[in-house]
């Protein structure tokens, strides 16, 4: 076939794409519809998951399983607003990595809102001035953030998603070269995660930490010898230039959020559950708590103590585990969890994001 003929064939199958999308969006107002009589809510991340989890199962490529996630995440935002627009509060400010983890899970239609504290995104969403929010978890390098932890147990709100974002570092700048460049401003720890990039490129400059990475985008905006270090998003929205791109030291560096709702979602088929539990003070406690995953034959991704705020030198643990509370089998894990606890808190069952 030539290429024209191959463009031809392409026109027809976008027109048929096309036929298939309004199609698919006619059934989504109707379903539309019955969750609004039902009182069902619109982001239904298992019924999401089940989706992708099919679609993968039967790809038979040319494009990845990863394509095909990005693919069909797109058209669930576009489809979910034909549903309502959704309001998400997440830990700003705007062009924050949370910002970008907002964005990349609900689409750029929905209504993003900044919120100056992890708390404010909880406070929005108990009281109803936002749907949803998204909050910061944990980092490969950084560990957990503890603010969301303490927000978690003093919220009855439930863990309804996670997702993951690479933290990807670029150097944004009106500068048109590196030479050009006098100072550098940054969050304090984006400055430390391109520490050898910048020690190695701009050894003259003046690194300036600031507040956020957004700020620093929005300061050097306006400074044409001076660079921000930051995700693109903040560029985009600063109107900064990319004069360097992914200057950041290590590779693999990745933020784990969560989404916090008023309801719970049912099993997806692959799902994970967060716990919050406290032990009395006595020998073996933990390894006896522990014990009561293993043998149900439950397998923990994450585990984590945190001081309580109620009594000093007393902990709080909290557990990730592999599956959803609705399960037999972890079911009977947490009856015989509780068992060991002095209290026994399920924080929500959600889809297990793609690494």
């Amino acid at each position: 076939m030539g290429m024209e003929e191959i463009r031809r064939e392409i026109d027809a199958l976008d027109d048929s794409l096309l036929e298939l999308l309004s199609r698919r969006a006619e059934r989504v107002l109707e379903i539309g519809r019955l969750k609004r009589e039902g009182g069902g809510e619109v982001y239904d991340p298992a019924r999401e998951r089940q989706i992708l989890d099919r679609l993968s199962g039967a790809n038979r490529g040319p494009l990845s399983d990863e394509a095909l996630r990005e693919i069909f995440g797109a058209i669930f935002a576009v489809h979910r607003l034909l549903e309502r627009e959704l309001v998400i509060a997440y830990y700003g400010p705007a062009g924050s990595f949370t910002h970008v983890a907002a964005q990349r899970k609900f689409g750029a239609g929905a209504d993003l809102r900044p919120a100056d504290a992890i708390g404010d995104v909880f406070l929005a969403v108990e009281k109803k001035e936002a749907d949803l929010g998204v909050v910061p978890i944990e980092n490969t390098t950084a560990g957990v953030v503890p603010l969301t932890l303490d927000a978690l147990m003093e919220s009855r709100l439930v863990i309804c998603a996670e997702t993951y974002v690479e933290i990807e570092h670029y150097l944004l700048s009106h500068a048109p070269d590196l030479d050009r460049v006098a100072r550098v401003y940054s969050h304090p720890q984006a400055l430390a995660q391109c520490r050898i990039w910048l020690r190695a490129n701009l050894p003259r400059a003046e690194i300036i930490p600031v507040g956020a990475t957004a700020r620093a985008a929005e300061i050097a905006s306006s400074q044409p010898d001076s660079a921000a270090i930051g995700p693109h998003l903040a560029g985009e929205l600063y109107g900064l230039p990319v004069l360097r791109a992914r200057i950041h030291d290590l590779a693999d560096n990745r933020t784990r959020f969560f989404v916090v709702g008023r309801q719970g979602c049912p099993p997806s088929g692959h799902d994970k559950t967060s716990l919050a539990f406290t032990l009395r003070h006595q020998a073996g406690a933990l390894h006896h708590a522990l014990g009561a995953f293993s043998d149900h034959g439950i397998n923990l991704t994450f585990i984590q103590s945190h001081p309580t705020k109620t009594t000093p030198w007393e902990y709080m643990f909290f557990v990730d585990l592999q599956g959803h509370a609705q399960e037999p089998a972890v079911a009977a894990a947490l009856a015989a969890l509780r068992e060991h606890t002095l209290s026994l808190r399920a924080l929500g069952s959600y889809p297990e994001a793609e690494h």
